[in-house]
């Protein structure tokens, strides 16, 4: 397997579809580098080419979770930061398992004496270890690919705490069902963790926007209207419907 085989595999499952000229920008490198490497990866039956996209062979899931970490790593960063500078010491928390929400995790170090829900083994982990914080990890049945809980436990222990604000992430954005889940289990977590907080944070980088692509099959999200929307750049024209009800966030304008 070539250098960027795994990071190509890797964005086809995530996005279900995905052109050439898209994973040239993700990876930085030519679309003669991209050609290159996806033909094996075509003639191994692990992905398939239409028409100049990259199209993942079965239903599109979220990748493994370490390497989500890997992808969009300098968006998903400045995000993180924003959402930081959003949340004060000593607020509580409900956040999910999201690769996103794993950086925001991160960037929360710097923050005291919060209080966190979580079902996501690595978020409760980066966060239990900071002086004055009391975090709470929803669940104990762990899904192999994400250390992520969703088993009746984690309800349960979501259902039973209040929060400031909760966290979220989404696999994709569509400019018609807006965002969405790969599993049910997914969106019924954000419902969960929405009903015990005050406001939400939806926190979604710019690859997530499915503009001109075919949606994947996945669960609404359904978001209050008061909704943040946190991303780093500001999404296309046909995204303002969808958007409308939310205060947009974006890394590039502040606003």
């Amino acid at each position: 397997m070539t250098k960027y085989s795994y990071q190509i595999e890797n964005a086809v499952a995530l996005r279900g579809s995905i052109s050439v000229g898209e994973l040239s920008d993700l990876l930085g490198v030519s679309d003669q580098t991209i050609r290159r490497v996806i033909k094996p990866l075509v003639d191994a039956g692990k992905v398939r080419k239409v028409h100049g996209a990259i199209v993942a062979v079965s239903k599109p899931v979220d990748a493994p979770y370490h390497a989500r970490m890997q992808l969009m790593r300098q968006e998903k960063t400045a995000i993180a930061t924003m959402v930081a500078s959003m949340v004060q010491d000593g607020e509580s928390l409900a956040i999910d398992t999201g690769s996103t929400s794993g950086f925001i995790a991160q960037a929360l170090q710097i923050r005291r004496n919060l209080t966190v829900v979580t079902n996501s083994t690595f978020v409760a982990s980066t966060l239990a270890t900071v002086p004055g914080n009391k975090v709470y990890m929803a669940g104990s049945q762990l899904r192999d690919h994400d250390g992520a809980a969703y088993d009746r436990q984690a309800f349960a222990t979501i259902e039973r705490i209040r929060v400031g604000r909760c966290i979220l992430s989404a696999s994709a954005v569509d400019p018609r069902r807006g965002f969405l889940a790969f599993e049910q289990c997914e969106a019924d977590i954000a419902d969960a963790m929405q009903a015990i907080a005050e406001g939400t944070i939806m926190a979604v980088d710019h690859s997530k926007f499915t503009e001109g692509r075919r949606p994947p099959s996945a669960f609404q999200v359904q978001l209050a209207p008061d909704s943040q929307i946190v991303t780093d750049r500001p999404p296309a024209a046909d995204f303002t419907e969808v958007l409308a009800p939310f205060r947009l966030v974006s890394c590039q304008t502040g606003a």
